[in-house]
This record gives C-alpha cells, structure tokens and sequence, in this order.
C-alpha cells in the first residue's frame, strides 16, 4: 500500500507542477467531416506526451488499439499496442524524432483562439503542413509527426486531408501510463501489430509436393510417413496431411471460422523447387463433400470410382462435372511455378539477381459461402514427375470490414478439367476437340439473381503449334445460346525472368518464359474472369464450353484446364 501511495505522489508532483493539457482533434477529407470517427486524443505537458483515441482512453476501444507515448526529457517514445484483452506490446525509438525536418514559413492563423506559426515537410511525396502554437508553453501532435514543434493544432496532408484541434482543455491528471519495461524491437513490434489485425489460418507449411513411391497416404507436413492407417478418417485433425497421385497432391481438413458478409478473404502460396527444373500447373482447391461422391473418393479408390463425363470423342473423363450424387473441385487459385526458383538459383547470368521464391496473393471472398464457418477439406496439387518437386506453404487469410452493404451469395460447383489426379491416371482435358467440348448440366432449387460464372482457363500443349503457344477463343453458351467469348492470352510473361533461372534460353535472344501464352505465365497466377448470366429461374439449365482445340502431332496434344463455379444470389421474395 505504501509502495502504491509513493507511486500516486510521485505520478501527481511529476504532472502537476506543470500545466497539463487535453487536446481533441477531427479528421475530414476534402472539406467534409469523416464520418462516425473516433476522435484522436492528445494529452501533454512539458515533460510527457501520450497520443490516442478518445475510445482507448475510455477503455472502449476494438482490439487491436495504439497509443504513443513520449518522453520530452529523452526526447524519444514508445509505440504502445494492445493486441487483445490480455497480450500488449510496446517498442522504444530514440532516434526519430531527432530526424525530423522542416521549412519554417512565415504564414500565422489563429486556432481555437490560439496563435500559429506554419512549418512544412515532405514524407514519402506527401506534403505535410503544420500549424503550431507556442503560446501554451507544452508540445504535441496528433501523430508522430512534429512533436518538438510546439503544441500543433492543425495538420493537412497534399491540401486535403486535416486533422484539426477541436478543443483544448487544461486538466489535473494524465491517464495511467502502461508498463513500459520491456520492449520488442519496432520491426517485430509493427510486425506483431500488422498481424493482430487478420486472421491467418495455416494451411500447409514447407510442404514437399514431389513424385514418389514413398509419398502415400498418411504423410504429415513434414513429409514422414504415418505409423498409422492412412484412412481419411484419421485426418480429422488440423495436423493431418494426406498426400496422393505419387506425393503430388496434399489435402487436409480445417476448421474455418465464420467471416462476416463484405470481409475479404486472401490465399497466398509460397513455392520454391526442390529439384524440378520444369515450369508446372498448380491448384490450391476445396474439395465438396455436399454429396454421396467426392473427389475424396476417387483419390482413395482410384479415378476410376468418379463419375464419367463423355463427349462422343471416345475417351473418358473423370470427375470433371457436376453430376447429381458428385461435385467436382472448386479451385480457390491457379498457379504456375517457375523454371527452378532457389534449386536452380545457381545458375548465373550477368545481371539478373534470381527470386529466392515466388508468393501468389489472390483474393477469394467471392467464394466466402464455401468457407464461412465450415470444416473444408482442402488441398494442394503440383503436377510433376521429380523426385525432389516442390516446396509450398499456404495461408487463408481473412480481413473483416467494418462495413458492409455487400449481399451474401450462393455457390454452386459446375466444372473442373484441371487433372489434379494427372500423376494418379486422371484425363487431360482433351474434351474441346468436337463441337460439343464440355457440357455440364445443373439444377437450381430456387431461382437466382445477378448470376456470374467464375471462370478459369488456361492452354496447353507445349509445342511450336501447341495450344499453349497459339491463341484460341473460349465461347461460353448457356441454354445453347452463346453469352461470351474472349481469347484468354498473355503478353506480360517477361516480366518474371527473375524467377526463372532454369528456363531456356534462345538463338533468337528470348527466353522460354518470355514467351506468351494462353493466359498463364511461369511463376504467376491465372486470374479468374466473371462472365454476367443475369437471372436464372430454377429448374434445369445446360452450361456449355467450346475451344478450337488444336490436332495432335505425333504424341504430342494439347489440352485445357477450365474451371467454373456459378455465383449468385438467392431471390428473396417479399422482402420488406
């Protein structure tokens, strides 16, 4: 108790002798005031400074929340962060504030009564003006910036951002001032904080996608064989990992918490070789489980087990569409690995600095319904033949919204000709060799509204004359009308030479991976493309692709991987 007495005391005849002060600013963009904001709150006095929001020193702030506190004795401060109810960090810098620099000018205004002076910086291109006082006899800022100024009551940024003093108040006692005895360096701190604001969800980690007889099923992330049966039973738990097809393809089941309408969901694959020179397709893909067959099924009992799909061109395809009793893969993101990226980092050409991997970062909110609040079983596929394959790890990554006016839709699995199942005697798809190409019939139980189809393609066939080398166009038909048709290409291939150190090089001074393609580039992601359906009544509808699939020389062919899933919203009748 005397040890608490003599911390008061000392607190209050530390704060007291001084006028202390509270500031409150707003923030508006272009002449107008931001809406719902939470006030920035400055207190200060001569010997401290603490910045936050009006919420965090009412304790009624969101976690994660900051404050800064600085000391003028030391001239320094401390970044405070509260991840959570129970967890805060904090970092010190000594070294910044002193390196601040500015131009004095001689404009003056009054604010809140108070007479300024006017100084101006420049911060990574902005322009920061900034109006201060020195007739309060204390400094501080809403931020970090232009704390030994004097007490600055106005900041604008590139002339139409302000943040503006509101009120000034002289009070009697500061806010209570958090431990600060031990800190973290700031790049672990930002780093710690940044994360606290999403929800990351491991999928795989260094994972081995490889060819091999020793990768079976039952494998864990690590890539050792399970002492245990391999059934897919036993992967209930998040640190399962089923490999197939020879190791090429790794699934697991996770647990996906509930994502709010609006929120913005992210995949992002690491890969570097492990031994493949070669430039390889890759899926990462949720596999339905909504129906008596799965796709779960035909990687534990063989391809053969997956419903047939036939278009009179004498070969079958296995678990490409949707079927009454099946769904096929929903592929969350496309991939293509580079020529080598890190194995192959050692062989040198003058002037190019070869990428230690490649990250792929794409959005997948539209597929929020798929995910939200589910158990999924997921999984990853590099299609290769090396004993070495690939490194990958993958992340699901969710960022909630504040707000949101966006209306939840539905999902339905149409088609997937990617043969994921490749090393395991999957098809390719070679269906777009006749008029008929690929049809997939579905049923829809109630009508639905704005309907897109999220669709995916990319050419092969890795010849002069291939499809991967020659451009064709994609017609989408729906109930036997064309809707859409484009040429899926791309030109912008050699831009990724430095993450292809094994690629090929020319007479003709280019690269293999300079080279364009149908929509698909070593060491990049194929986007998705959203054809609009309009409104589509339930009942029975046929989807249809047709491609000008290129002939065959010697055993060479070409294929195309298409991928779709409608999108679309549930009509709601009488809503009020």
């Amino acid at each position: 108790m005397k040890n608490l007495i003599l911390f008061f005391a000392l607190f209050f005849f530390g704060t007291t002798f001084s006028q202390n002060y509270k500031i409150s600013y707003l923030k508006s963009s272009n002449g107008s005031l931001i809406e719902n904001q939470d006030p920035i709150v400055v207190f200060t006095s001569s010997v401290l400074t603490q910045i936050g929001s009006q919420n965090i020193f009412n304790g009624k702030a969101d976690f994660p929340n900051e404050t800064t506190i600085i000391d003028r004795k030391t001239n320094s401060f401390n970044q405070v962060a509260n991840l959570n109810a129970t967890k805060t960090i904090h970092s010190k810098d000594s070294i910044s504030l002193g390196k601040q620099t500015f131009e004095y000018l001689s404009d003056t205004q009054k604010i809140l009564g108070y007479h300024c002076k006017k100084a101006k910086t420049i911060v990574n291109s902005n322009t920061i003006e900034l109006w201060y006082t020195d007739e309060l006899k204390v400094k501080g800022a809403p931020t970090i910036l232009g704390q030994n100024l004097g007490l600055v009551l106005e900041m604008v940024r590139n002339g139409n951002f302000v943040i503006k003093a509101t009120k000034v108040e002289e009070i009697k006692l500061f806010p209570t001032k958090p431990d600060l005895s031990k800190s973290i360096d700031m790049l672990t701190y930002k780093d710690l904080l940044w994360k606290s604001r999403f929800t990351t969800i491991s999928v795989f980690k260094e994972q081995i996608i490889n060819f091999s007889d020793a990768s079976t099923r039952g494998t864990r992330a690590k890539g050792e064989l399970s002492k245990a049966k391999a059934e897919l039973s036993e992967a209930k738990s998040n640190d399962s990992i089923l490999c197939f097809a020879n190791g090429t393809i790794a699934v697991r089941k996770i647990k996906i918490p509930e994502i709010k309408v609006g929120s913005q969901i992210f995949v992002d694959v690491t890969e570097q070789s492990n031994g493949d020179a070669y430039d390889r397709t890759g899926s990462f893909f949720i596999i339905p489980t909504d129906k008596p067959i799965s796709f779960l099924d035909g990687m534990r009992n063989g391809v053969k087990t997956l419903p047939i799909y036939n278009n009179g061109n004498g070969k079958e395809y296995q678990g490409v569409v949707a079927k009454e009793n099946y769904n096929p893969i929903v592929e969350l993101m496309r991939f293509f690995t580079p020529f080598g990226v890190k194995q192959y980092n050692t062989l040198q050409l003058k002037d190019k600095n070869w990428a230690e991997n490649v990250l792929y970062r794409q959005e997948v909110s539209d597929l929020r319904t798929m995910l939200s609040g589910k158990e999924v079983w997921v999984g990853i596929n590099i299609g290769n033949y090396d004993k070495g394959g690939h490194k990958i790890s993958v992340n699901i990554t969710i960022h909630d919204e504040e707000e949101s006016k966006a209306i939840a839709s539905q999902v339905v699995p149409l088609f997937c000709t990617n043969n994921i199942m490749e090393m395991a005697g999957q098809e390719y798809g070679t269906m777009f060799n006749n008029d008929k190409g690929l049809e997939v019939n579905f049923k829809l139980d109630k009508p639905m509204k704005n309907c897109r189809l999220r669709y995916i393609t990319t050419g092969h066939g890795g010849w002069e004359n291939g499809d991967e080398f020659v451009p064709k166009k994609n017609t989408i038909l729906l109930d036997r009308k064309e809707v859409f048709g484009f040429t899926p290409w791309r030109q912008d291939c050699g831009s990724y030479r430095l993450s292809n150190p094994a690629s090929g090089n020319f007479p003709n001074g280019l690269s293999s991976s300079d080279y364009s393609r149908s929509n698909w580039c070593p060491g990049t992601v194929t986007n998705p493309i959203f054809i609009d359906l309009g409104d589509l009544e339930a009942g029975n509808h046929t989807l249809q692709i047709k491609i000008q699939q290129g002939l065959p020389e010697g055993t060479s062919f070409s294929a195309w991987n298409v991928s779709g899933v409608l999108i679309g919203e549930e009509r709601i009748e009488n809503r009020k």
